[in-house]
């Protein structure tokens, strides 16, 4: 069974990942340790680890793993049902939103916790950026966000830019050969959050969707950068069920940033305040709320800052 496992994984990899030479080299050495027997007392979970890692020593792409499948995507097999799957996980989780809030000295903060769809969580994301349009400046706490959608990515972030005339990634299509642009959206609902400066978290764990706002707004010159360098995952990929519990996830694409002329795969995205990832909201706060004392003119807003501030 293990042996069947393995091949079906690796055709899935080799046909589909944005860098086949590599995909191939990949393949030939799981071969040969496939022929030699190592893989024969393995469970999926512990095949899946063992795989993965053994990707990872050829191709150092954090996205390419082999596991098992989630409780809830047990018998999605079709890309419809997956995308629905999908979409209820979304829904369940708040889309991603753990928390908005206006804090002392009229300094807003979204907890982010994954990037959702703009076609499923956009209603929520305009909700959530309606509640903190009135602050000062903003925190977009990033710590713990695991990834999710490049359109959603352009979605929170263009509330941060004026208009539709901000290029803010690309994203080549390897199956396609061809690059497909993302640019900040032209009309939003509710305000845009401009002329106020927005810092966002980061910590090790941030991965893939939340590394592309932070990678994004940082090419800008958009937001400040507060904790420690990201996980680096920056290559949109496709899951592929290998049986009703068993999948790979293969990177399809690759980003590619217009300012840049390149991405933060495998190297994370540096922040501009270097602190550890518990230091960073105490640091960006301190950061926003100086800002508040230089530029508010509220009594009130200016009271609860300095409060905060000592």
């Amino acid at each position: 069974m293990s042996a069947k496992l393995v091949e079906q994984a690796l055709e899935l990899m080799c046909g589909n990942y944005i860098f086949p030479d590599r995909a191939q080299v990949a393949a030939d050495g799981i071969r040969r340790r496939l022929a030699a027997g190592e893989y024969d007392q393995l469970d999926e979970e512990a095949l899946g680890r063992r795989l993965t890692a053994e990707l990872f020593e050829v191709c150092q792409d954090k996205h390419l793993r082999v596991r098992t499948r989630t409780e809830d995507a047990r018998e999605a097999l079709t890309k419809a049902e997956m995308e629905a799957v999908w979409a209820e996980q979304q829904r369940l989780t708040n889309y991603g939103i753990a928390r908005v809030e206006r804090l002392d000295g009229n300094v807003g903060l979204l907890d982010l916790r994954f990037v959702a769809s703009a076609d499923v969580g956009g209603r929520a994301i305009a909700a959530a950026m309606e509640l903190v349009s009135q602050t000062d400046a903003l925190i977009v706490d990033l710590r713990k966000n695991r990834g999710g959608s490049p359109d959603g990515a352009v979605f929170w972030s263009s509330y941060f830019f004026p208009d539709g005339e901000t290029h803010l990634n690309s994203i080549y299509e390897g199956a396609t050969g061809q690059t497909k642009q993302f640019w900040s959206l032209a009309w939003l609902p509710g305000e845009r959050y401009l002329d106020r400066p927005v810092y966002l978290l980061t910590s090790a764990s941030t991965f893939s969707g939340g590394e592309e706002i932070c990678y994004n707004l940082q090419a800008q010159g958009r937001a400040v950068l507060v904790g420690e360098t990201t996980k680096g995952g920056a290559h949109p990929t496709d899951a592929f069920p290998i049986t009703p519990t068993f999948e790979i996830t293969v990177p399809v694409a690759r980003a590619v940033n217009p300012v840049t002329g390149t991405n933060w795969e495998g190297t994370g995205v540096q922040p501009d305040v270097a602190v550890t990832a518990q230091e960073a909201f105490d640091v960006a706060y301190r950061m926003a709320l100086q800002h508040v004392l230089a530029s508010a003119t509220a009594p009130s807003v200016l009271t609860e800052a300095r409060a905060a501030l000592e």
